[in-house]
């Protein structure tokens, strides 16, 4: 589903967050692979926009996580990634705030805890031997 902003400081605090919020997912999934044994690989998708899939796979298992949707979660609040729905679909999205702080910058402790607890929870829900 795509996110769909209420209005423009919605929007450009979206910005804010956005690059910060996949570098930290991205890391935190590198600590998380580094310590299971799960492998994990990035594909890069362009349809129906770009983005990037991460493929986990372990024997013949595989889960993919489409990381702009984790990434929307880690910003929005209450944000439903739901694969049954269609990709096309608009959600109006709420910004998480509590992710800035008093200056408008991005809380950079809070974005870390937040991606690390929606990331441990993608590990934790993977299917064990």
């Amino acid at each position: 589903m795509k996110p769909k902003f209420k209005d423009a400081i919605a929007w450009e605090q979206a910005q804010l967050l956005m690059q910060p919020a996949f570098i930290r997912t991205i890391d935190n999934i590198r600590k998380q692979l580094d310590e299971s044994s799960w492998q994990g690989t990035y594909q890069e998708i362009q349809s129906p926009y770009p983005g990037y899939i991460l493929c986990l796979t372990q024997g013949d298992r595989s889960v993919n996580v489409d990381l702009w949707n984790l990434c929307f979660e880690v910003c929005f609040l209450d944000y439903l990634s739901n694969p049954a729905e269609t990709i096309q679909e608009e959600q109006e999205v709420e910004i998480d705030t509590s992710l800035i702080d008093e200056t408008g910058e991005v809380d950079w402790h809070r974005l870390e805890t937040k991606t690390q607890y929606l990331v441990n929870r993608i590990f934790a829900s993977l299917p064990t031997l």
